[in-house]
């Protein structure tokens, strides 16, 4: 019949650790018992050797041996039968040189060769082994027996009882398989133990499951469309699958190293170690808007989610550009009803001539506000942008300037980029001018050119921004709106953080200041941001020819 191996991983830990647990114990007895078995019969020996040249010492037993002739009652006999008794041994032989018995336990012997070979003893030499003799197996031991003047006269052979020996052993193996039980017992328990805790552990699962669940967890993290990021409880990186390392900007190495090892300071590195609570966390990275949740886990760590929501930023951008153009044009068919009502009471009142002065005014000075605006910013985008704001402006009594000192060419490299900035700021200031009350409120825009650098600056009568806040208030998640410098609201806090962010991708830098008489002052340096006189002239060239 086949066993069958147990699937579960805790018990094939549990039967492997029995089987190296009986193996062990198994094993270690075998290594004492072998070891032990040869000093018994190392002692054994040992001792009849310690009789034998004890009673080979006697000068009385040579004398005797010589002087007189073997017998039963002879005085060898005799000698060699006290010193058996007195010690233990199992015989006590005296033989001559011809290898003739002395001496020996049974009586009967005296007088006969011995059973075994005696000449290395009688050649002068001391042995010493385990051998079966006519009484059975024993450790012997043979000396020689030398007369007064050191001749060999004879030879003693001593032996203890081999079953002696064998009864000590066995006397002792009890107590050993005793302990072994004891330990095998102890290792058992110890297996049992581990094989539920992995049993909790892995919740019953066999080896084949793990590799399989580890299989489909890799393939799932690295082909889901968020980013995960796990980290032990040191802030360590234990994993980046591919989509975070994309949203981030990590490379494969980035596993087993520390967060602040791999990402510059600031909010998206807070957010990733923990150091902001809150969920949907907002943050930018790389010029990209990301949501991150993060969960602690048992061991002191935690996981990341990041979610990008660049597109969905972007959407919304374009539809705040919408409305705002819808704010526009609503401001400006509120406008235009009001001078139409005009227009038909001149008509019914029969003041044709004034009528018609009316209409010119209103159409000169739309047509020079644009024109200015067009004259100081070349490009369409951008004059576009000023004008429609302008409405908008004017439809929430703020009056949006454009400053003197405003001259920017038509050489912007990329005029989105630009757009993007100048909305936000004019936005912002909009907002924080409504929060403050005055006579006279207004935003002022200036846009000049420094070679193919641009500088936007804009200024309003709002609040302010403390001196304190004017760092943060470029930070992820911090908007003006509201409570100045207060954490934004959910889906808050995000255009001067885009802001701060395009300005550094061009390499410039973003900064809020203090206006004279109350106010804020935003300045952002785009460097590169307009290309040469030379490109600029060829690119209107090329457009030019492309178009006849």
């Amino acid at each position: 019949m086949r066993i069958r191996w147990p699937r579960r991983v805790s018990a094939q830990v549990l039967a492997v650790q029995l089987a190296l647990t009986t193996g062990v114990t198994v094993l270690a007895t075998s290594l004492f018992l072998a070891p032990f078995s040869s000093e018994l019969d190392d002692q054994a020996m040992r001792r009849a050797l310690s009789i034998a040249q004890t009673t080979a010492a006697d000068p009385g037993l040579a004398r005797d041996l010589v002087t007189s002739r073997p017998s039963a009652g002879g005085p060898v006999q005799r000698d060699a039968e006290r010193i058996r008794r007195a010690t233990g041994a199992l015989y006590v032989v005296v033989m001559d040189t011809r290898g003739v018995r002395w001496s020996h336990t049974h009586t009967v012997e005296i007088g006969q060769h011995v059973s075994t070979d005696p000449s290395l003893t009688l050649a002068g030499r001391e042995v010493r082994q385990i051998d079966t003799g006519t009484l059975g197996p024993s450790a012997r031991a043979k000396v020689p027996l030398r007369d007064g003047r050191g001749a060999i006269v004879g030879a003693v052979s001593v032996g203890i009882a081999y079953d002696s020996v064998r009864a000590r052993l066995l006397s002792t193996i009890p107590e050993l398989l005793l302990y072994a039980g004891a330990a095998l017992f102890v290792g058992v328990l110890a297996a049992i133990g581990l094989s539920r805790r992995l049993r909790r552990r892995t919740h019953g699962v066999a080896f084949a499951d793990i590799s399989a669940l580890l299989d489909e967890r890799e393939a799932m993290l690295h082909g889901i469309r968020e980013g995960v990021v796990a980290f032990d409880r040191d802030g360590r990186i234990r994993l980046v699958n591919d989509e975070a390392g994309r949203l981030l900007g990590l490379g494969p190495d980035a596993a087993g190293r520390a967060l602040d090892e791999v990402l510059p300071p600031g909010r998206t590195t807070d957010v990733l170690a923990g150091r902001v609570d809150g969920a949907d966390l907002l943050t930018v990275s790389g010029g990209r808007v990301l949501v991150a949740n993060r969960l602690p886990t048992r061991d002191g760590g935690g996981v990341v989610t990041l979610r990008d929501r660049t597109e969905l930023e972007l959407l919304g951008r374009e539809l705040d550009s919408t409305q705002g153009l819808l704010d526009a044009l609503r401001a400006q068919d509120h406008e235009h009803a009001n001078r139409l009502h005009t227009v038909l009471g001149l008509l019914e009142l029969g003041l044709h001539d004034k009528a018609v002065e009316f209409v010119a005014e209103v159409a000169d000075a739309h047509r020079a506000s644009a024109e200015q605006i067009s004259e100081r910013v070349r490009d369409p985008l951008l004059s576009a942008l000023l004008v429609g704001k302008a409405a908008v402006a004017a439809e929430r009594g703020v009056a949006l300037r454009v400053s003197a000192s405003t001259l920017l060419p038509d050489t912007v490299v990329d005029p989105r980029d630009l757009v993007t900035v100048l909305g936000n700021l004019i936005d912002n200031a909009l907002d924080a001018v409504a929060e403050r009350r005055c006579d006279e409120p207004f935003v002022e825009v200036e846009l000049r050119a420094e070679h193919t650098t641009a500088v936007l600056r804009v200024c309003d009568t709002g609040p302010g921004v403390p001196p304190g806040r004017r760092r943060q208030i470029f930070a992820e998640g911090w908007s003006t709106k509201g409570a100045t410098g207060a954490p934004a609201r959910r889906g808050r806090g995000l255009g001067l953080a885009l802001v701060r962010r395009l300005a550094e991708r061009y390499g410039g830098m973003a900064r809020v200041t203090a206006r004279a008489g109350g106010g804020a002052v935003f300045t952002v340096v785009l460097p590169e941001a307009l290309a040469p006189e030379d490109g600029a002239r060829e690119r209107r060239l090329t457009a030019a020819g492309g178009s006849r």
